[in-house]
Order: structure tokens, then C-alpha cells, then sequence
């Protein structure tokens, strides 16, 4: 053997890299790493929650800690600036991300940077359960300064008393922290208005009474003499203003024994949602009727089908009505609700089992059907890019892992991601790849199918079976190669954790390219928040984006005709 003929720039084994650049991946094998603000993007959109196959969640969730520290940093400003612009377009499926990130620019040790932060905290932290998460995260990097006591004042003071009072009245309590302990902190001053001063002693523990004080904060004095619990005694107004009606609602619905008289409340039009209720009024399908004809907003609905189905309310007209609303893409929108939670809520609803298989009921078809057009709506429209379209599924053995802490896998999650863009592209392929799975071919891939007229659930059974081995995510372009597959686009779905292959990814597309005679691209669309890519990012013909970014297909799109 010539030892001269180990040393190649064209082919080069996983296990080493092909470029000085290059970094060493958690399975052992080498890829480009990605910048740090890919990365916050990558942590906002995909989350740490589970970890992944190599990794513990603890010690993914300090790295992107890490990057995201950071970002605070260097640049805090432009921090907030991304954070915002992924939560107030309903890019990512859980919040926590990005009230957590928000809470470490709140810290920063620039001023400008700390003042963006806070003066975002409306815009990221929309509702009240946010807003407590965000207090529980933010004493992890600072203390309770006036500015942050100030910042918290004004989420409860600038949105409008009607709002307010939903909020205080939806999300009580959360994760230890109430709006009484909030305000006590913040002790927002200033307020003149009779009919949030009466919100506020409401929240407090006062009643629905007027006093000529706002929210004071207990004294020194108060404390020691242990009157930190003592409160006014509950008083009820003799005339409730319009703002607080719902308010009022609440009380009287939680004092309500009979279905007629919670149907009342209801239909007073005040906005009363199942949150507000007592628990006996939950057990009576009546009263989740009117609820339904109000309209409910569409997570709530989506969590709440279970439920309805064993009440039986399914399966007559107001089923229609449900299916009618949970597909409608008018309140999908209105409500942000990423499509990643409206496959969670269609898997786990198909299934007929909770996820811990505590409770049970029998889908109803429609229900399912409309939670499948839900998904796709979620995405709303999509311009296709007309190009030959290879959609690569990573079916290896890592791919099993939980997304995001979801019930659902990196594999089920990238298979009906690739069925929104094969209900989009009209020339497309879709292929399963693995390598060095024990019982199959050395290297193995799968043309799969599956495609949009097949149900979600139906899809995720199927791709949860294929074979699974080793990871090679150079095999898409090696398999076109071989077979002379037009391709345009390549898609790669993939936790980006390559290893096993005789050659790199970015390296069997230059082959395809150049013996293929096709300019191709290729989009690397990542499943976890790992610190590399097999993109290559010195080529302006590869992409890597975060794989839960609700603008995922138009990006695929744009990308494909070479708009971005």
C-alpha cells in the first residue's frame, strides 16, 4: 500500500476532518461549527429540554447557556432583538427559551442592553404564566433592583384594565409565584384609575373593593411584627366596572352549584374560559358546550379534546364545530400556535392514550383529520420553489430521541416536516437514510412512503419502524449519485451528529455537482441544538436552519430558488 494515497481533500472518513476548521462532534465524527448566533437561534427555536442521544440534557442546556451568556455579553441589544422577533411571531413551540434568555439580557452588564431587555418583557412574556416564569428565571442571574421592580409595575399598568384582569384572573398562580407576590414586589405606583386600583387589591387578597391606595408594600415594621399574610377583609363593590366583569364572573362561578346557573355566567359574554371554573362545573358536557360556542381560544381546544371526546361531545354537530375551528388558519394565526404543538396534540390524540397512559378515549376521524389540516395551516402559505426536491430523512439511531421535550421523536418530527414540503414541492423524492444497521445492507437507504395524504399519526408509526444504524449524512448525495437522481435541492434532516461515512457531506455534493452537472444546493434542517452542522459555511449554496422555526418551509422555499 502507497501511504502517500491515505492523505485525500476529496474523500476524506468522517473520522477525521476535511477541513482545518472542522470540529470534533459528541458521535465521534467531524463537522463545521456553527456560529454563536445561529446557535441562540438554534436554543430559542429547539430548546434543551431531554438533551440528545450523545448528550445529557444538564450538559446541553450549560452550553447553550453558555453561548447565550455570551450574546448578553457582547451584544445585548441585538439578543433582544432575535428574541423578540421569534416570540412575537410564534417561531418556537415552548416560550421557556426565550423568557430565559430574555432574563440573562436583563442582567447584562450594559445598561442599554439591560433596558432593551425589560422594555421587551411585554412583547415576550404575552401572558401571565410567562411573566411568572420569567420572574423565577431572572432571579438566577440578578437581584430585585428598581429597574426590574419598575419593568414588572408597568407589565400589570400599560395593557388595558380589561386584558389585566383577564390575566389575573386566567393565571392565577404558577410554578410558586402569584400576581400577589409580583405586585408586592413591584408595588406599582401612580395608579388612578378606580377600576385597576380595584384589579390590583383583587389580586392582593382585598376583594373587589376601591381604596384610595394602591398596592402598597408592607413596611419594615409590618414584617417584623409578622403581618406579612394580613389583609384587608374580602370586600365585594356595589357596582363592578365594565373592565372587570369577568372578575366578577369568576367569583360567581366559583360560589355556582348547578349547571343552569354556571350557563348563565357563560353566556353573559364576559369571556369566561374553563380555566375559571370549578371543577364540578368541568364534568358537565353543557357547560363545554356554551363554552365551544363562545369560541375557545385554540390551545386550550387542542388540550381540551380528550376530555371532550369522553363527554361525549364529539361525536354530534358540535363536533363539526370543533373540527371547523381547529383547522381554521385565521385562529390558528391569531393564537401563534406553533405547528409542532399542533402535531403533538394530533399524535397524542390519535393515539386514544395520554402520555402517561392514565386516561383514555376513542378518536373521532374528523377530530383527527382536522388536526392533520391544522398542521399544514400553521405553516400558512407557502410560495413553492418548483425545483427537483430530494427530501433525506436521518432514520438512525439517534433520531429517537425526544424533541424539545415533547412527546415526540427527532425522527416522527422530521418525517412530518418533510411532508409539509412535499405537499409544497411538486417534483420531490423522500429517502430514509442509515448506515451499518446490524440485519441490513452497509449502507442503507429507503425511498419512504409517505407524503401529505397520508395522516400524521399514520406517518410516525411508519417512519418509527424503518431500520436504524449508524449515522452518514453523506448518503443522500452519494445515493442520487449513484442512481443519476436529479436533484436541485437537497433536504437533510438530521441531529447533524455524522460519523460513520468514507466521505464528508460537503464533499459527495461537490462530487454530485460536478459529475451530475447540477448546481445543487442543500439545506440542512437541524433537530437539536448541538454547536455543529455538516453544512459547510463557506458555501453560499448550503444552509443550515433550526428545524422547529415555524418559517421553516418558506426558508426551504426561498432558499431553493435562491432568494436568500
Amino acid at each position: 500500500m502507497d501511504i502517500l494515497k491515505t492523505i485525500n481533500l476529496r474523500w476524506t472518513r468522517q473520522s477525521r476532518a476535511a477541513k482545518a476548521e472542522q470540529l470534533l462532534n459528541t458521535a465521534g465524527g467531524y463537522a463545521f461549527p456553527v456560529d454563536d448566533w445561529a446557535r441562540v437561534h438554534r436554543f430559542l427555536t429547539l430548546g434543551t429540554d431531554g438533551g440528545t442521544y450523545y448528550t445529557r440534557s444538564g450538559d446541553l442546556t450549560r452550553d447553550n447557556a453558555e453561548v447565550v451568556l455570551r450574546a448578553a455579553a457582547t451584544d445585548p441589544v441585538e439578543l433582544v432583538n432575535r428574541i423578540v422577533a421569534v416570540s412575537e411571531a410564534g417561531r418556537a413551540p415552548k416560550a421557556n427559551p426565550a423568557l430565559f434568555a430574555l432574563a440573562i439580557a436583563a442582567s447584562a452588564e450594559d445598561l442599554d442592553g439591560r433596558r432593551a431587555a425589560l422594555a421587551a418583557l411585554p412583547r415576550v412574556a404575552r401572558t401571565a404564566t410567562q411573566l411568572f416564569l420569567f420572574a423565577s428565571y431572572v432571579e438566577q442571574f440578578r437581584g430585585w433592583g428598581p429597574t426590574l421592580r419598575r419593568a414588572i409595575a408597568q407589565w400589570y399598568t400599560e395593557r388595558p384594565v380589561d386584558q389585566l384582569a383577564y390575566q389575573l384572573v386566567k393565571y392565577r398562580r404558577r410554578g410558586g409565584w402569584s400576581h400577589r407576590d409580583l405586585l408586592r414586589l413591584a408595588s406599582p405606583s401612580g395608579t388612578t384609575d378606580p377600576a385597576r386600583r380595584m384589579a390590583f387589591n383583587w389580586a392582593v387578597g382585598k376583594g373587589l373593593g376601591d381604596y384610595p391606595e394602591a398596592v402598597v408594600p408592607l413596611s419594615d415594621t409590618q414584617l417584623k411584627a409578622g403581618q406579612r399574610n394580613a389583609v384587608r377583609p374580602a370586600l365585594r363593590a356595589d357596582v363592578v366596572p365594565e373592565e372587570l366583569a369577568i372578575i366578577a364572573d369568576f367569583e360567581d362561578a366559583q360560589a355556582a352549584t348547578t349547571p343552569g346557573r354556571w350557563l348563565e355566567i357563560i353566556e353573559r359574554g364576559n369571556g369566561l374560559s374553563w380555566e375559571m371554573l370549578p371543577d364540578t362545573a368541568l364534568a358537565e358536557p353543557a357547560v363545554w358546550e356554551a363554552l365551544i360556542a363562545r369560541g375557545m381560544p385554540q390551545t386550550a381546544l387542542m388540550r381540551q379534546l380528550p376530555r371532550l371526546t369522553r363527554l361525549g361531545l364529539l361525536a354530534g354537530t358540535v363536533g363539526e364545530t370543533v373540527a371547523t375551528q381547529l383547522a381554521d388558519p385565521v385562529r390558528l394565526a391569531r393564537a401563534r400556535v406553533h405547528p409542532v404543538n399542533v402535531l403533538v396534540a394530533q399524535r397524542t390524540y390519535a393515539s386514544g392514550r395520554g402520555d402517561r397512559g392514565q386516561s383514555t378515549w376513542t378518536p373521532v376521524g374528523r377530530i383527527s383529520d382536522a388536526l392533520d389540516a391544522a398542521f399544514y395551516a400553521a405553516y400558512g402559505a407557502v410560495q413553492p420553489a418548483n425545483k427537483r426536491t430530494l427530501l433525506a430523512l436521518d432514520i438512525s439511531g439517534s433520531m429517537v430521541m425526544p424533541v424539545s421535550g415533547l412527546p415526540v421523536t427527532c425522527r416522527e418530527a422530521s418525517s412530518a416536516l418533510a411532508m409539509v414540503a412535499a405537499a409544497t414541492e411538486p417534483q420531490h423524492r423522500i429517502i430514509g437514510f442509515t448506515a451499518g444497521s446490524r440485519g441490513y445492507p452497509d449502507t442503507a437507504v429507503t425511498e419512504l412512503d409517505i407524503g401529505p395524504r397520508r395522516r400524521l399519526d399514520d406517518v410516525c408509526r411508519y417512519t418509527a419502524g424503518l431500520p436504524m444504524g449508524a449515522t452518514d449524512c453523506a448518503l443522500p448525495m452519494v445515493w442520487a449519485l449513484k442512481h443519476r437522481v436529479e436533484v436541485d435541492t437537497f433536504h437533510i434532516y438530521t441531529d447533524n451528529e455524522t460519523w460513520y461515512g468514507n466521505i464528508h457531506p460537503h464533499q459527495a455534493l461537490e462530487q454530485y455537482r460536478h459529475r451530475m452537472g447540477i448546481d445543487a444546493r442543500l439545506v440542512v434542517v437541524a433537530m437539536t441544538a448541538t454547536r455543529n452542522s455538516i453544512a459547510d459555511p463557506s458555501d453560499p449554496r448550503q444552509l443550515d436552519i433550526s428545524g422547529f422555526d415555524s418559517a421553516v418551509p418558506t426558508l426551504l422555499a426561498d432558499f431553493s430558488r435562491g432568494d436568500v
